[in-house]
């Protein structure tokens, strides 16, 4: 993971209340995937596993900072299970869920989501 102080001074013009959603978002990152490296792209935070490929093959989710909400974006969204229909998105594959406050987040689910991202591999639907 990046050092705090980078995190802060690129969340430094970023509401306190969004910064609380990107803090824990990056708590269940960093819980659900330790291996996961961090990088700031795209005009928010990328995560991936550097040993399985790049920031889009062996992409986990991005953190995206808007005006008023924080996306929890997830490259290969489109594959990943979604019972609760809850991913939005246009994309062919990229899905999102947008979050506008730390209470109303749906934590559990935002955590199972990352796992599934985490361990998802492109690469197993080759054939």
């Amino acid at each position: 993971m990046l050092p705090m102080h980078q995190i802060e001074t690129f969340l430094e013009r970023t509401p306190a209340y969004l910064q609380d959603i990107v803090f824990e978002l990056r708590n269940l990152v960093a819980s659900v995937a330790p291996d996961a490296v961090e990088v700031i792209r795209w005009g928010g935070l990328s995560y991936f596993h550097e040993g399985r490929g790049g920031i889009v093959s062996a992409g986990i989710c991005q953190i995206g900072l808007h005006k008023d909400h924080i996306r929890l974006a997830f490259i290969h969204g489109a594959l990943l299970s979604d019972p609760r229909h809850l991913l939005e998105g246009k994309e062919k594959y990229k899905r999102f869920i947008r979050i506008d406050s730390f209470e109303n987040a749906p934590w559990d689910y935002l955590k199972e989501l990352i796992v599934s991202a985490s361990r998802f591999d492109p690469y197993s639907l080759q054939t």
